[in-house]
């Protein structure tokens, strides 16, 4: 009986421990990695690239002419008053000046000619007769000479009035005052009624409009590069336009440099006061768009055109005053790149030096990434491909463009 307590007790107290001790949990499953940033790569363009200058500048007319009257008079008729700051054709008339004093004079002289036609024809005859009787001794030598005389006279006096009648249908034409050119008119500066002075008195104003000159100035670093080009042969600074140095303009409001044009001037010395160089360019103006007086942006090409890389100026940090890109190698890791930059080409960044062709590069997504990190490289769409991919949402026939590796 002792035996079986002691077995049951030691039952009872191995039951107990076993039931103080907890069972083992199986561990946990450990949390999954993070998962690489999604970022969006593009390839870089190769291109023709020139290098350029931005200036600011100014249109000017290629001639602006003050319409003045040539003879003085009464203004009787303004033929533009309902023109003023339009288009003139050459010779039309703007102006009329009172021509009634100048008729009359005109009548003076044509008479004044008549007669003196008249004097010479009757000289002439005595002329004529005194010749046949010089050598028969009728009259003298003395008497000859006196006839021969007055032929000259009045032949001399011929000649004075047709001058004087000529002068006067001259002045009786300028009683019409015609646009020496054909340009943009301005407003009138008298009415009608009022003394106009000959030579004096500023009627109104023409202006040519096509071409149109577009004045710039030059910094003197600027300009000691064209000369080393022209130097070189690269570029010409003068002689024929054909040859000479393109030059694109652009207004206000206009983005880029639509207006095409040449350099046609280069001033023979630089303004001390400013340190620069005036250039003009010459531009087609056939649409009217130009009006002398406006402000617009002008770009010099600066040297020949050379090959290199484009990227977009998103793709661009700055690091301590250094820009860079981030390249995505093989394995898909991020490489930070310190790069050389050139100018901005319609919205792309020429790359000079720490780039090659072939490389992939990040455009969006910069702050998500450092160097080294491994990313999911999403290639850029083109312009074309995301119309496409628009187009095929919206049921219509694509053009077959797929995803572009810029």
């Amino acid at each position: 009986m002792r035996s079986w307590s002691l077995w049951i007790v030691m039952f009872g107290l191995t039951a107990a421990f076993a039931g103080c001790i907890k069972p083992q949990q199986p561990p946990a499953p450990a949390a999954g990695a993070p998962e690489a940033p999604k970022v969006l790569v593009e390839v870089p363009q190769p291109g023709d690239i020139t290098d350029y200058e931005d200036f600011t500048g100014r249109t000017v007319a290629t001639k602006t002419i003050d319409i003045r009257a040539r003879v003085t008079g009464y203004l009787t008729k303004i033929n533009f008053s309902e023109k003023e700051g339009q288009d003139v054709e050459q010779n039309s008339v703007l102006f009329e000046i009172d021509p009634r004093p100048y008729e009359a004079e005109m009548a003076r002289t044509e008479a004044a000619f008549l007669q003196a036609q008249s004097h010479l024809k009757r000289i002439d005859l005595d002329y004529q007769r005194a010749a046949k009787t010089v050598d028969k001794k009728v009259i003298t030598q003395e008497q000859f000479d006196l006839v021969t005389g007055d032929r000259n006279e009045a032949r001399s006096a011929v000649e004075v009035a047709r001058a004087n009648r000529d002068m006067a249908r001259l002045n009786l034409s300028f009683t019409k005052v015609r646009a020496p050119i054909s340009g943009r008119v301005s407003r009138t500066q008298l009415d009608v009624g009022n003394l106009v002075r000959a030579d004096e008195t500023i009627l109104t104003t023409v202006v040519s409009m096509d071409p149109i000159y577009a004045y710039f100035d030059v910094d003197e670093r600027t300009m000691l590069r064209l000369r080393r080009y022209a130097d070189e042969g690269r570029i010409r600074l003068s002689g024929d336009r054909a040859t000479s140095i393109p030059v694109g303009m652009g207004l206000a409001d206009e983005d880029g440099f639509p207006h095409e044009g040449v350099v046609n001037f280069v001033d023979n010395r630089l303004d001390p006061n400013s340190g620069t160089l005036q250039l003009r360019g010459i531009f087609k103006n056939a649409d009217r768009m130009l009006s002398p007086g406006m402000f617009v942006r002008v770009r010099l090409p600066i040297g020949n055109s050379y090959r290199a890389l484009l990227v977009s100026e998103q793709a661009l940090g700055t690091d301590q005053g250094q820009k860079f890109l981030y390249v995505i190698d093989q394995d898909n890791k991020a490489q930070y790149r310190r790069v050389q930059i050139g100018k901005l080409q319609q919205g792309h960044r020429v790359i000079l030096k720490g780039l090659e062709p072939d490389e992939r590069i990040v455009v969006s997504g910069l702050q998500r990434i450092r160097p080294g990190a491994v990313v999911q490289p999403m290639i850029e769409p083109t312009a074309d491909a995301a119309r496409d991919q628009g187009a095929a949402m919206a049921g219509a026939p694509t053009s077959g463009a797929g995803m572009s590796q810029k």
